[in-house]
């Protein structure tokens, strides 16, 4: 019976509006890991190239930069709730474009559609910050990025199933449609959210048009009023979210031209959908991301207990650690490399973004977390985009290995900066 006591006030804080982003969050992200196991393949083969990729992701990264400023004055002006619930609709309804694209430019619209609706990030955030006390912060974020493995780990199996019965091509578009219609489930769930601000300001479309000055404005001024280390905070992450952008689409390009895991062709020469070496290669590569997503589930609450108890910034300087070698051991591995590769840069993300959500919700008071976290957001993102774009044009016109190895560069002034420029409040120092 005690141990079900303990049991239950570990966990007593998912309720509410937590239990329902999270009941959402399991619906969105195995949908998104659908299409998400063979994108850089279907982009490919909609006669792009790793630059292309790279130029998608800068246009998707600038997009939501855009909607950064705006989303989290809308957030901390006029509530949460409101952004949240309905804009994820529009999220939805751009996957349309990607199940329809007869090239990759119809992919950049819908990227780009997608991503000027996610206004609502900055509000997405704030109400999570929000519904999560601060000694629960750790375990709270990190039990998301669980739910959200444990929900993205048969994505990879039905991907692969589509991809092998259909081909790459209608496989992917099945994929798509699925997307929509779970995303449009999602966005009913988070109908029934409640706010989590208090004195809100009442909603007029007038006020909301006129608003993008001011909230550049506010944007800016938000950094004078919060902790020095949130400005520490903010450089740190900018190099590390825009160094992982470099190489988060070329994965699965380098293993499929570089490694050849698939027996499949010299780099910078692309096949077509039916060569017989890509054909060798999707099946194998949905093996590694089953066991990708697998290792993150074991991983999720270990992870959190250490950010709860060990602190932040440890966990920050462990990511990075473990980045390193993993990273060099994909460049020059092999196929049977992967599955220890891919599970140990898995594990280096889940540490570093799990801590730096976490600190972030410690440092920041809940009044001012839209306008700081559209801000943080929105520079991030910009830098996001650039580093998007040149991992594809390294990859391309240099060689495949260069944007990992520039990767691993930008990682150093990254750790460096939260070790020595982040105070880390004591637990009892935590805002609310």
């Amino acid at each position: 019976m005690k141990f079900l006591e303990n049991l239950q006030d570990q966990f007593s804080f998912i309720r509410g509006n937590y239990l329902i982003l999270i009941i959402s969050w399991i619906l969105m992200d195995f949908a998104g890991e659908l299409p998400g196991t063979y994108y850089p393949d279907y982009v490919i083969q909609l006669g792009g190239s790793a630059t292309i990729i790279g130029l998608i992701s800068l246009v998707s990264m600038l997009c939501l930069a855009s909607v950064q400023f705006p989303g989290g004055y809308f957030a901390d002006k006029y509530g949460r709730r409101w952004l949240v619930s309905t804009l994820t609709f529009g999220v939805a309804l751009s996957y349309v474009f990607y199940a329809a694209a007869p090239s990759w430019h119809l992919i950049l619209i819908g990227a780009a559609i997608q991503n000027l609706c996610l206004l609502y990030q900055p509000a997405l955030m704030a109400m999570m910050a929000d519904s999560l006390p601060p000694e629960k912060r750790g375990m709270g974020f990190s039990i998301l990025n669980l739910i959200m493995s444990v929900a993205t780990t048969p994505a990879p199996i039905v991907a692969l199933f589509l991809v092998s019965t259909y081909g790459s091509n209608i496989g992917m578009r099945i994929a798509y449609a699925i997307v929509t219609i779970f995303f449009i489930v999602a966005a009913i769930i988070r109908l029934k959210l409640t706010e989590s601000m208090k004195g809100t300001d009442k909603i007029t479309l007038n006020d909301m048009l006129h608003s993008y000055p001011e909230s550049l404005k506010q944007g800016i001024k938000v950094w004078k009023t919060v902790p020095r280390s949130t400005l520490s905070l903010f450089f740190s992450t900018i190099l590390t979210r825009a160094s992982f952008a470099m190489v988060m689409g070329l994965f699965l390009v380098y293993s499929f031209y570089v490694l050849q895991i698939g027996g499949a062709p010299q780099p910078h020469i692309y096949s077509p959908e039916t060569d017989p070496a890509l054909l060798n290669a999707r099946p194998l590569w949905g093996y590694v991301m089953i066991i990708l997503f697998l290792s993150m589930i074991i991983a999720s609450i270990p992870v959190g207990r250490l950010l709860d108890k060990a602190g932040r910034k440890l966990p920050i300087v462990m990511s990075v650690l473990l980045t390193f070698p993993s990273i060099l051991l994909f460049i020059y591995g092999n196929y049977s490399t992967l599955f220890v590769v891919m599970p140990l840069i898995g594990l280096a993300q889940l540490l570093g973004f799990s801590a730096y959500q976490a600190l972030f919700a410690d440092l920041v008071p809940q009044a001012q977390r839209g306008k700081v976290t559209g801000s943080m957001h929105f520079f991030t993102y910009v830098f996001m985009a650039i580093g998007g774009l040149a991992g594809g044009l390294l990859y391309d016109t240099v060689s495949p290995q260069t944007p990992f190895l520039v990767m691993l560069i930008l990682n150093i002034p990254s750790v460096l900066i939260a070790i020595f420029y982040i105070k880390e409040p004591k637990p009892e120092e935590r805002e609310a």
